[in-house]
């Protein structure tokens, strides 16, 4: 169990550190492994950081990027979260994409995909990167899905599950498919990212009183292992 609160004064400040902190991670993987492998989450607060540090690196396909988790949608729908993080990059560079799911799903979810992406990809995360809604969750791991309990179970020996959480959220109602705890938790380097008081004020009750099955971030904040790194920003 451990954590490290960085707060930063703006948006953009927290966007450049945790440029700063992939560029790293990438440059020490890449020298230690040849490799390096991530797992991004695609919301609102992450795509700054993706932005800056595709504009201000060079990156090529010995980073290999996967989702933490993915809306059960066509790769060109606008919800999804695949088609966002690669947009960050110039067309015909940058890093090897591992989708979790099919670029024309079809009507029911299925784990084939993330489970051929995530099978190439078996080492530990060189950096995991997590964003956390309002009710606590990250990834796909939100706190009314019937099924969360066994998607946070630490002995779960499955990379990724279908999450159906009910009701599904209103401004992108899908199924998605999403890593499992534990298999976020095989990572060398966790980043968190939050902006806003009440994200913030929900961090330290989770870290007070942890309660995974209601706010499932602090299953990760208490976690064994890596220091969870928190940027904060207003």
């Amino acid at each position: 169990m451990a954590w490290l609160n960085v707060c930063h004064d703006t948006p953009e400040a927290l966007a450049q550190a945790c440029a700063d902190a992939l560029q790293a991670a990438a440059t020490e993987a890449v020298k230690a492994r040849g490799q390096a492998q991530f797992a991004l989450a695609g919301g609102r607060t992450p795509l700054p950081a993706l932005r800056r540090w595709a504009a201000q690196a060079s990156i090529d396909a010995r980073i290999a990027i996967t989702l933490t988790d993915e809306r059960w949608v066509p790769a060109d729908h606008p919800a999804c979260n695949l088609s966002r993080l690669q947009a960050c990059f110039s067309a015909g560079t940058g890093p090897r994409w591992r989708p979790l799911v099919p670029a024309q799903p079809g009507t029911e979810p299925d784990l084939g995909t993330a489970r051929d992406s995530l099978g190439l990809l078996a080492a530990p995360w060189d950096l995991v990167l997590l964003g956390m809604g309002e009710d606590g969750h990250i990834a796909s791991l939100f706190p009314n899905d019937p099924n969360l309990a066994g998607a946070m179970d630490p002995a779960n020996l499955s990379d990724a599950v279908v999450a159906r959480p009910r009701p599904l959220p209103p401004e992108v109602p899908y199924p998605r498919i999403s890593q499992t705890l534990a298999r976020l938790l095989r990572s060398r380097r966790r980043l968190l990212l939050v902006t806003g008081d009440s994200k913030r004020a929900l961090i330290e009750r989770a870290q007070a009183a942890p309660d995974p099955l209601r706010w499932p971030v602090s299953a990760l904040l208490h976690a064994p292992g890596p220091a969870v790194e928190i940027h904060w920003s207003p």
